[in-house]
């Protein structure tokens, strides 16, 4: 294959390498800001009311679902051409 008939390739590959990065970088920062809201109420609540765990839950969906995004993978022929045909309708 030469280079022009890769670039097509190329680009849906660079897509989703940057995809992976941006939800690595998604997720850290989730772990990160959660780990220090869960020290905070740890040394300030002394076991009262576990309040963390409403953006711990809010931004794990989140979390969930831009991994699915991330790692669901590409449809496939047989549903694209569904869809195709769909769409003519």
């Amino acid at each position: 294959m030469t280079q022009e008939q890769d670039q097509p390739l190329r680009e849906r590959a660079l897509l989703r390498l940057k995809k992976k990065r941006e939800f690595g970088a998604h997720l850290l920062s989730y772990v990160l800001v959660n780990g220090f809201l869960v020290v905070i109420w740890a040394t300030v609540a002394e076991g009262g009311f576990f309040w963390p765990m409403f953006p711990i839950v809010g931004w794990g969906i989140g979390i969930i679902f831009h991994g699915w995004d991330v790692y669901a993978g590409e449809p496939s022929e047989a549903d694209i051409t569904k869809e195709m045909e769909r769409l003519r309708r």
